[in-house]
């Protein structure tokens, strides 16, 4: 217990310290939310990768697919870097950061604004970001109880309150550039931690190759009757893997905290080296949740799904390594969870006070006074998720994966389309906008109370927020091409940024020498 409360303690004062560090660069709006947009490629890729993988990937996503499909799961892993980060920063980086400095937008319902020329865009993308990155902030607090109870014994509502002062001490002090640091070395631990943490669970089972052979002896009538399906390439439900891969992975594209990373970076070169950094990570950490969590029913023997839920998989497949390596494991998971709430924090307050409050509620609002509304909007947004995730957890509402899916698929479903062909595309217009928020968000929302009236395959709001992505990209071009042209000359400034000559040297671009 001393081991685990020492760690805990260096970890915790590392991160405030940090916190108080980076004062000096939130003095002012740009600052506090960007970091000056100016941050490296390291920190950039460690940030996107932080906020993209928490407890809720790690207990619930990890327990709950590996329970499903087996060591098939690792195809969300694999998903995840290439689709979820390797071509979410091809595609987008360089586009985002381009167009989002020459429309001076900070967050992506200011990008809306200004790209579609609709204010009333703006505020209807600032409601859906608050409304629905509340689930998905209970679910983190969530997935962080069950590693806290197996490891310290500790109340639920200590370990929630805990983490969310931290988080909100280095957030509020410090901004973009304290979350970025932070996010950096909470990276490390999890890089870290997750491979100690495959090797341990795998050489307690007699290493790999005895691991893979006890799981295809392993049989669940109710899923399938096909022999070794469970350590098979493709696991007993490809359509439904592939819906998790979709949502987990193209989701990324349209989610606020994660595409606001591409409006920070510093330059072309980082864009380049955090793209590769970034799929590496993703990878590591990624692929090593769901490939670790399909050998969960080697342990079927001490889990008690109908009991306790697919959530207590994984701290089931932990809770006989070393004191040492458990307190690795909470470290990690608070360092996954911290590092996506802070994300979440800042990207809620920063848009309901640029994108809701000011010019809006508040017609005048100087620097000082948006500073000032943000920092305060982080604590109630903390209080209310801290609130939410209690009451959860009291009431067994529903499952991490679920409270994740149908934030992620309202999130994503709603902004991916418009934001991909905003950046691309011409002749995008508002009223192709408006029908991929309002499809997204009504289908999700009914999944919620109408759960019963949806197909089989559409009743799981992970493949209902995998379906949300999917239609937006045929809604929003066909709504498009069916309503009128924007303004030329509007859309010619907002592409202008596109067409501006630089100057680079041969070593970035070797141009043409004859």
């Amino acid at each position: 217990m001393f081991i685990k409360l020492a760690m805990l303690f260096v970890f915790f004062a590392v991160t405030v310290g940090i916190g108080l560090y980076c004062r000096k660069h939130a003095t002012d709006v740009n600052g506090f939310v960007l970091g000056g947009r100016s941050v490296g490629p390291w920190l950039t890729a460690f940030a996107y990768g932080t906020s993209y993988f928490s407890a809720v990937v790690f207990v619930g996503y990890a327990g709950q697919f590996g329970w499903k499909y087996g060591i098939a799961a690792t195809w969300a892993g694999i998903g995840n870097a290439i689709i979820g980060s390797l071509m979410a920063w091809a595609i987008l980086g360089r586009r985002t950061r381009v167009m989002t400095q020459h429309l001076d937008s900070a967050t992506m319902p200011q990008f809306f604004e200004k790209r579609f020329d609709s204010k009333a865009l703006k505020l209807a993308a600032s409601a859906i970001i608050f409304i629905f990155l509340i689930p998905y902030t209970a679910s983190l607090y969530n997935g962080l109880s069950r590693l806290f109870g197996m490891a310290f014994d500790i109340d639920y509502s200590v370990c929630v309150i805990v983490m969310a002062i931290l988080t909100g001490v280095y957030v509020i002090a410090g901004g973009y550039m304290a979350t970025a640091i932070n996010d950096f070395i909470q990276g490390i631990v999890m890089i870290a931690g997750i491979i100690a943490v495959i090797g341990a669970v795998l050489k307690g089972q007699g290493g790999f190759i005895e691991a893979l052979n006890k799981l295809g002896q392993v049989s669940d009538p109710a899923v399938s009757e096909t022999p070794g399906i469970f350590a098979s390439f493709f696991g007993p439900d490809p359509a439904n893997l592939l819906g998790v891969v979709i949502l987990t992975s193209l989701g990324t594209w349209g989610l606020p905290q994660m595409v606001q990373k591409f409006y920070a970076i510093k330059s072309e070169g980082a864009i380049n080296k955090g793209m590769i950094i970034s799929t590496i990570f993703a990878l590591v950490v990624a692929g090593g949740c769901y490939f670790l969590g399909g050998f969960g029913r080697l342990f079927s023997g001490m889990v008690d799904i109908a009991a306790n839920g697919y959530d207590s998989i994984i701290p089931t497949m932990l809770s006989g390594l070393s004191t040492f390596l458990i307190a690795i494991v909470v470290i990690l998971v608070l360092s996954a969870s911290m590092s996506t709430l802070s994300s979440l924090v800042l990207t809620s307050s920063s848009t309901l006070t640029l994108d809701f409050i000011k010019g809006t509620l508040v017609k005048d609002m100087d620097e000082k006074k948006q500073l000032l509304i943000m920092r305060l909007l982080i604590v109630v947004f903390i209080i209310i998720s801290v609130v939410l995730a209690l009451i959860q957890y009291n009431s067994n509402v529903t499952f991490i994966a679920q409270l994740m899916g149908v934030s992620w698929g309202a999130l994503a479903g709603a902004f991916l389309a418009p934001f991909l062909y905003g950046l691309y595309w011409k002749r995008a217009t508002k009223a192709g906008v408006w029908a991929s928020f309002i499809f997204s968000t009504v289908v999700m929302l009914a999944n919620i109370v109408c759960k019963p009236l949806f197909p089989a395959l559409l009743q799981s709001p992970i493949n209902a927020g995998a379906f949300c992505m999917i239609a937006g990209m045929v809604i929003t071009p066909v709504v498009s091409l069916l309503t009128k042209k924007p303004d030329n000359a509007f859309i010619q400034q907002v592409f202008a940024c596109y067409d501006k000559t630089v100057v680079v040297t041969v070593k970035d671009s070797i141009g043409d020498q004859e």
